[in-house]
């Protein structure tokens, strides 16, 4: 056992270290992580032999309910309400449109048989929340108007769609006879049930974190962990996305006001990363590169076919009738990025008898590969070049921290300084407050420093004031 500890350890302790390096070069860090797996397993080093399908679907699930609940926590429904109907459109028509572009093209070009070509279609269909939440704030990645919170809701929600396909074809696979009927519910059981549980469990989750007093501040930590596994597992058993249920309980958690919010929202940050590092080093794990170079020609052009007609075809044809710009689609487009959930996918075939499993596994991991080494790392400069990053929004993190709890009649407040402001250059103590109004922190020049009643206000300083909440009208009318 403590060999086996020792090596887990080392390789997550290695990829945390080398997340740095992902910072400073541009690659994005689950590749990194996938690539420690890959080469400490069989084919490279040695070090571990792991070839297990049901323990690889076992850990990449746990780590998605983590991930995807995560995820949610850190999505506030005012903030995202307004892309909700471009991104429903894109996690259910931009699925099949995607899935039968990708499987008639791979059919045409490859001349595989027509059902196994819809199943790798199916297969790839769906964006992955776990690369798209990575990649986006990994590289602290700031969009204009919808597109992040548009990206954020596709990946979250694209997987009920893209899991009934590849049911569907591996049924049409196995069972010519098979008819499509028994699927359709089974795909709106999937999506119906998926939002009324997670709907349902997280206003349940919300009211419970917010009843009961524990002792404890990381037994909130526990409740939320174990709650998230516990909404998958009932969705799934009664036949609704488990994956959608936990991502919408974590929205509407994220959406409100609970205690130790902030706190929870951290630890879960935390938790995230390290399900992430253990899916992807697994998933590296399970792959043998030496199969890789025999797949390597018809996996390249799976991913042109992807990333290049499948993907954007798709977001044009869905987003045809929405406010979204020219630029913005192709943005949209670029972001089809692949990762843990098509992997997983592809392990299905072989739980499933289909013949050739394994090359659609190879298949399949090759193509993930490609979209995060080609689109993941490009992310920043296509946004640059499109002019669609927004500087603005880049906010320097407090070293206050303050909840503002709606039951609190106290809040923190930022105020930024206009330039030609008619308190530039005035003290502290010259501005008259109301009484119980304190300028607690100003942020000048990136560096934060409590104030003096001598303090001089600068252009540009960010203030943090603390005061009731009746003041406030008050307070920016008397700083203004």
């Amino acid at each position: 056992m403590e060999y086996i500890i020792l090596i887990l350890s080392t390789l997550v302790i290695f990829s945390v270290l080398l997340s740095k390096f992902g910072d400073d070069t541009g690659t994005p860090a689950l590749l990194i992580f996938i690539a420690i797996g890959m080469i400490t397993g069989s084919d490279v080093l040695g070090i571990i032999y792991f070839d297990n399908v049901n323990i690889t679907q076992y850990i990449s699930v746990v780590s998605l309910v983590v991930i995807l609940f995560g995820g949610g926590l850190n999505t506030n429904w005012k903030y995202v309400k307004g892309s909700f109907k471009g991104a429903a459109v894109l996690a259910s028509f931009g699925v099949l449109v995607t899935t039968f572009i990708s499987g008639l093209f791979i059919h045409l070009i490859l001349e595989l048989d027509i059902l196994y070509s819809f199943l790798i279609g199916s297969i790839i269909s769906s964006t992955d929340a776990a690369a798209v939440f990575s990649i986006l704030k990994g590289k602290n990645l700031k969009l204009k108007g919808r597109l992040k919170p548009l990206l954020e809701l596709e990946s979250g929600s694209n997987d009920p769609m893209a899991i009934f396909l590849t049911l569907t074809f591996i049924e049409l696979i196995k069972n010519p006879d098979f008819t499509v009927l028994s699927f359709i519910v089974f795909l709106f059981s999937q999506i119906g049930l998926g939002i009324i549980c997670g709907m349902i469990f997280g206003k349940i989750l919300l009211f419970v974190t917010n009843r009961f007093k524990f002792s404890y501040e990381a037994f909130y930590y526990i409740l939320l962990l174990s709650s998230s596994f516990f909404i998958f597992s009932v969705t799934s058993l009664i036949n609704g996305s488990g994956y959608l249920a936990i991502y919408i309980s974590g929205i509407i958690l994220g959406s409100n006001y609970f205690i130790h919010k902030k706190s929870s929202i951290r630890f879960f940050e935390g938790f995230s990363w390290l399900a992430q590092i253990v899916m992807f080093i697994t998933l590296g794990l399970f792959v043998f590169p030496s199969k890789i170079p025999e797949i390597f020609l018809p996996g390249f052009v799976i991913s042109i076919i992807l990333i290049l007609i499948a993907r954007p075809v798709s977001v044009f044809l869905s987003l045809m009738f929405s406010k979204f710009s020219l630029k913005d689609k192709t943005f949209i487009s670029w972001v089809g990025l692949r990762g843990a959930v098509p992997i997983i996918l592809a392990t299905f075939p072989m739980t499933n008898g289909i013949l050739g499993s394994e090359i659609i596994f190879n298949l399949i991991f090759f193509v993930v590969l490609t979209s995060v080494l080609i689109q993941g790392t490009t992310l920043p400069w296509f946004a640059r070049l499109l002019k669609l990053d927004d500087n603005s929004a880049n906010k320097i993190q407090s070293p206050l921290e303050f909840e503002n709890n709606p039951d609190s009649n106290a809040k923190l407040v930022e105020y930024i300084v206009p330039f030609n402001s008619r308190i530039s250059g005035k003290k502290i103590l010259d501005l008259k407050l109301p009484e119980n109004v304190l300028i607690v922190l100003i942020c000048r020049n990136e560096v934060f420093f409590i104030p003096k009643g001598n303090t001089v206000i600068n252009e540009g300083d960010i203030l943090q004031i603390l005061l009731e909440k009746h003041q406030i009208a008050e307070t920016v009318k008397l700083l203004n």
